[in-house]
């Protein structure tokens, strides 16, 4: 008896362990990781630590950060999605040409453009749910499509690869405002789109940790059928998470429109790579099942003070890729000893 009793304390404060909930968080290496990446550009970057840099690294991680959320979010499901870099062009082409050619309210353009960007996460959803296929080919041929419509469409309707100005339509300064205005703290700049992440950060992880929604993501994330033999509407949940990266895509799709009023139609190849670099560099398992919206956050800080901390080191940029690609490597090794901690520790 008393020694049933000295096992149930001991596992009880095994449970309680801060060491232990420590060890257990998915962001915990990427966290690590940017406080090594901070003090490097810090000690080698003699501008890096100046408010207006800072304002600079936040808001190339805000740029990343914003797509990285639902893309984590889609990873913890167990999918893919390598059509969201150009589902931010396709979002901000939709808002800017429907504006101008039905010489609407920009914000009639803005509208339908979250419509058209949610009906292709939908899209995606579906056909991934219907066919079986896997979530590469799916995400794939949707890239593809939306590639050649983006070009396609655009030297159809305004004869270049580029949409005309709408910087003196009707609701223009108002949508700018919204998503692409800048906010002054302390003499120093802050893009509104660090206060889009930020909030999409929060929304996240309240539903990955306090809502029925969350356990079903990391369900079928885990195990797709073992969630759907527990009840879980598997179908349902994919369809919502390639929604969320539709959210993502028009969000990031404004901002692009509004800061510069007009767009082109290549962009966004390969931005893909990033969001999901930013998520993994955050602690999400590419197998599904596993990580936080907070560790993508974290994951995209890090792109930012990457980029940034190598200009203003004075560097030569085409080292950009390697530092990437290294701090890839480096993150998922990291988190890879993290959970092995975390499973020694139970």
């Amino acid at each position: 008896m008393n020694a049933t009793r000295v096992k149930t304390a001991d596992e009880r404060i095994l449970q309680t362990s801060p060491l232990r909930k420590l060890l257990g968080r998915p962001e915990l290496g990427s966290v690590v990781g940017a406080i090594a990446v901070f003090v490097f550009f810090a000690f080698f970057a003699d501008s890096f630590l100046r408010a207006s840099s800072l304002s600079t690294v936040l808001y190339a991680a805000s740029t990343i950060g914003i797509m990285a959320v639902p893309v984590a979010l889609l990873m913890i499901g167990g999918e893919f999605d390598l059509s969201a870099g150009v589902m931010v062009t396709s979002s901000a082409l939709v808002s800017s040409m429907f504006s101008y050619q039905m010489t609407a309210n920009v914000w009639v353009g803005v509208g339908v453009s979250l419509l058209v960007t949610l009906a292709i996460g939908a899209f995606n959803g579906f056909m991934l749910t219907r066919t079986k296929l896997p979530s590469f080919i799916i995400t794939l041929g949707t890239f593809l499509m939306l590639t050649g419509l983006n070009l396609g469409f655009t030297k159809l309707i305004d004869g270049t690869v580029s949409t005309k100005s709408i910087a003196d339509m009707e609701g223009f300064p108002s949508a700018q405002d919204v998503f692409a205005s800048t906010i002054t703290i302390g003499g120093v700049g802050f893009k509104v789109t660090i206060l889009w992440w930020l909030a999409l950060v929060a929304v996240a992880s309240w539903i990955l940790l306090r809502t029925r929604a969350g356990n079903w993501i990391f369900a079928v994330g885990g195990n797709k059928d073992a969630a759907r033999a527990v009840g879980v509407p598997v179908t349902r949940t994919k369809i919502g998470l390639y929604m969320g990266v539709g959210l993502g895509a028009w969000i990031s799709g404004q901002h692009l429109l509004f800061s510069y009023d007009v767009v082109q139609s290549g962009e966004g190849v390969g931005n893909e790579l990033i969001y999901i670099i930013a998520a993994v560099i955050g602690g999400c398992l590419i197998t599904g099942g596993y990580g936080s919206a907070v560790g993508s956050a974290v994951g995209a800080f890090i792109f930012g003070m990457t980029s940034k901390g190598i200009v203003f080191a004075e560097w030569n940029p085409d080292w950009f890729k390697f530092f990437l690609g290294a701090m890839l490597l480096l993150a998922t090794l990291l988190n890879a000893w993290v959970r092995k901690r975390a499973e020694a520790t139970k």
